[in-house]
């Protein structure tokens, strides 16, 4: 359990975080204005409910599965309990590589316990082979990434800056 740091403005289009961000500051400037809480409430539950959904499109094993989401800090919080720790770590990246998302509140826990992977945040110029270059001093392992990124990466070559990947530990 922590909290991930991830970059804001990429990744995954799933709502308008300019939306979420601009209710906040109403809410925020309006304490009494019920009507601009109510809206500020009903945006942050929808994007919670997007970032939940995408989670479920890519079929990672996890129970009692629940995401709430913080406009104001840009916080997700992700709740339930993971098959094992490949899952929980892809769980988590999918929650943070959401466009409007700069934190990842961790409440996971995790059937079947195992060592934990690196988190790397993907720079302009990165390629997985650099990538694996960088970790396993061998850049023929960048498969091991790809693989530990799945289903996340469609293609090893589609990967962008700002994106953060599982580096599992060899």
């Amino acid at each position: 359990m922590g909290l991930f740091d991830f970059v804001k403005e990429a990744g995954e289009k799933l709502f308008r975080s300019q939306d979420a961000q601009a209710a906040s500051d109403a809410a925020s400037s309006t304490p009494g204005d019920d009507a601009a809480r109510a809206r500020l409430d009903e945006m942050n539950r929808s994007a919670g409910d997007a970032i939940e959904t995408y989670i479920r499109t890519q079929n990672l094993p996890v129970t009692g599965l629940t995401v709430t989401f913080d406009g104001a800090k840009g916080e997700a919080t992700v709740f339930g309990v993971a098959g094992d720790q490949a899952s929980k770590e892809k769980i988590l990246l999918c929650c943070g590589n959401v466009s409007g998302v700069a934190q990842v509140k961790d409440m996971l826990s995790v059937d079947q316990s195992a060592p934990e992977a690196l988190f790397y945040t993907v720079v302009a110029g990165d390629n997985l082979s650099r990538i694996a270059k960088l970790h396993y001093d061998n850049p023929n392992k960048y498969m091991l990434i790809y693989e530990a990124n799945r289903p996340m990466l469609s293609h090893p070559d589609k990967i962008y800056p700002g994106q953060t990947l599982r580096i599992p530990p060899l």
